[in-house]
């Protein structure tokens, strides 16, 4: 039997960038740990034939660094670059994307980008958006959602998850509303 491949999405790793554990993350003892602990969680969720969107902020850290983690961790990597990926570029990405990038995922339109959008293409036909930046700090709607690792217990998640997670919100996008 074979198995499934599975597509997942995650955002604002934050590889090496020990600044964050002060601002957003005060609950580790060193960056090495937080590296250690995100990279475990990846793996543990991602088999080596999976698809993660990751839609930006993957480290903050030497190039050298970046590589060393990007080397470690499953599956086959896509980018949605954010604000803190300029070197991050240089990694072995199976694609890479600027703004927006929209893909169907188990028949569902998608788009996906490193920042929230309060409209977004295809809105009002149900498309979903999914997004980083914000660190958890951003409420999901019945169509957004925030993929980051502060969201989802520091791992990839997939989209049935972030779908049931948007099926409990009552926010609806306000392109929504104003078509009503």
């Amino acid at each position: 039997m074979e198995a499934t491949m599975a597509t997942l999405f995650t955002a604002d790793d934050h590889f090496g960038h020990a600044e964050i554990l002060h601002a957003l993350r005060a609950g580790f003892a060193s960056i090495q740990e937080h590296d250690e602990m995100l990279i475990e969680a990846w793996n543990a969720t991602v088999a080596p034939g999976d698809t993660v969107y990751h839609l930006g902020d993957f480290a903050l850290s030497t190039p050298e660094y970046a590589a060393k983690v990007f080397r470690r961790l499953n599956g086959r990597k896509v980018l949605i670059a954010g604000n803190h990926d300029r070197r991050n570029r240089k990694l072995p990405w199976a694609e890479q994307h600027d703004g927006i990038r929209e893909v169907s995922v188990e028949g569902r339109h998608l788009v996906l980008c490193h920042y929230p959008m309060r409209s977004w293409p295809r809105a009002f036909r149900g498309s979903i958006h999914l997004f980083g930046h914000t660190h958890g700090l951003l409420p999901g709607t019945t169509q957004s959602q925030d993929v980051g690792v502060d969201v989802w217990s520091y791992r990839p998640v997939s989209l049935s998850q972030i779908l049931e997670r948007m099926a409990s919100s009552d926010t609806q996008p306000e392109e929504r509303v104003l078509r009503r």
